[in-house]
């Protein structure tokens, strides 16, 4: 899980980056429910993995002191960076991009998400991987679309399936019911949300209690003169 680390307080003098854009993380419940499973589940699945960032919705800076320059991707996992709570995310100082990303999209956003937001993963920050979801299927007529890179090529991959398999996650992405998943391909089971990750994590405490209170009342048993 994410690190617990307090973020850091500005230094006197130091340039001061935005750490909102000022839009909306979804437009609507749909794409607000979405964007947070994919955050809660990839936070989850690498959790023992200390130089695995997953984040999203957070303001990406990646031109030394320009604070005009900036994306917010829906989404986005960074490998071979510590994990721990940031306020923004500036990749010359990581010194590492984005290796997947993941836009949950809608007609409102479709030519940034396709136009300046591909560019800038494709030619910038080299993405190993762009997904693109529209939940609503307000311009896509199969809602997922993804892109990966081949050498020094970005290509756009058939959707086989309603799923891709993502290489770079160990996961497959989902189109389910009209909802995106990440499928575990050694389960075939989507990964949970927080919530039903706790839910799990109460009902496995609850069964080892129940467990240790039956070996206690067999050992309790089996004594002299408790027959």
């Amino acid at each position: 899980m994410a690190s617990t680390t307090r973020l850091r307080a500005p230094s006197p003098g130091e340039v001061l980056y935005p750490e909102s854009d000022g839009k909306p993380m979804g437009e609507t419940d749909e794409h607000r429910y979405i964007i947070n499973y994919l955050i809660e589940a990839l936070r989850l699945w690498y959790r023992r993995a200390p130089d695995v960032y997953a984040s999203g919705n957070l303001m990406m800076y990646y031109v030394p002191d320009d604070t005009n320059v900036s994306l917010s991707p829906d989404v986005f996992v960074v490998k071979g960076v510590p994990k721990r709570q940031r306020r923004v995310f500036k990749v010359w100082e990581e010194g590492k991009a984005p290796t997947v990303v993941i836009e949950v999209s809608s007609r409102k956003t479709r030519s940034e998400d396709l136009g300046e937001k591909l560019e800038v993963y494709r030619d910038i920050f080299r993405v190993r991987e762009y997904y693109i979801y529209d939940p609503l299927r307000e311009y896509l007529p199969a809602r997922l679309r993804a892109w990966e890179r081949k050498g020094s090529r970005f290509v756009e991959r058939r959707l086989s399936g309603g799923r891709f398999i993502s290489t770079e996650l160990g996961l497959e992405l989902h189109d389910r019911d009209g909802c995106l998943r990440l499928i575990d391909p050694a389960t075939g089971a989507a990964l949970p949300d927080l919530e039903q990750a706790e839910d799990r994590r109460h009902a496995a405490e609850a069964e080892v209690r129940r467990l240790r209170e039956e070996i206690a009342r067999l050992r309790a048993k089996r004594r002299p003169g408790l027959e």
